[in-house]
């Protein structure tokens, strides 16, 4: 695979991800407002999962809030920057995203160009991994992202929440009621 020019990894990276923490914020907001209506507690919705071995709701949406840190900030030859919560609420999971996207907010295409390491190493479970800046971008911190981030959005489908692709990618539109 061929690695793409720094500046394009700023492009293919930073914009990705302001996009879709902004859906997540107004997941975030939704969902809230989809717990009261239903009567459901805040900690029964964020501990709601898919699966009993996979992570609940309120660690699916911080963990994919921390790869878009975890994916940019080294790419930027940056230290990653962790605002992740010891306790899980609606609040700190805006916190956190908030906190993500003003450090994402302060990059710039020319830290990018200066200062990305020829390779990244990082941990993927118990796996240690050294990277090209395109692999760890294209083919491991994209899909981790997405798969927390869908994960989320599975999960409250799960729960009764009407979600469409519009909340998702923020593009889709559909009427009232539409339904497939």
């Amino acid at each position: 695979m061929t690695d793409p020019k720094p500046n394009k990894l700023y492009q293919l990276s930073v914009p990705l991800f302001l996009h879709y923490l902004n859906q997540l914020d107004e997941l975030l907001s939704d969902m809230q407002l989809f717990a009261e209506e239903q009567g459901l507690s805040e900690a029964q919705l964020l501990a709601a999962k898919l699966a009993d071995d996979m992570f609940p709701l309120g660690q699916q949406i911080s963990t994919a809030i921390g790869f878009s840190l975890r994916c940019c900030l080294p790419l930027a030859g940056q230290d990653i920057e962790n605002f992740s919560p010891e306790l899980i609420s609606y609040q700190s999971l805006q916190q956190q995203l908030h906190s993500s996207v003003r450090c994402l907010q302060q990059l710039k295409a020319e830290q990018f160009e200066q200062s990305t390491p020829s390779n990244i190493s990082t941990q993927a479970g118990f796996a240690k991994l050294s990277l090209s800046p395109s692999e760890y971008l294209q083919q491991y911190m994209l899909p981790n992202f997405f798969f927390h981030y869908t994960m989320s959005y599975a999960i409250l489908r799960q729960q009764g929440m009407p979600l469409s692709k519009q909340n998702f990618d923020g593009y889709h539109q559909y009427p009232a009621g539409f339904s497939f």
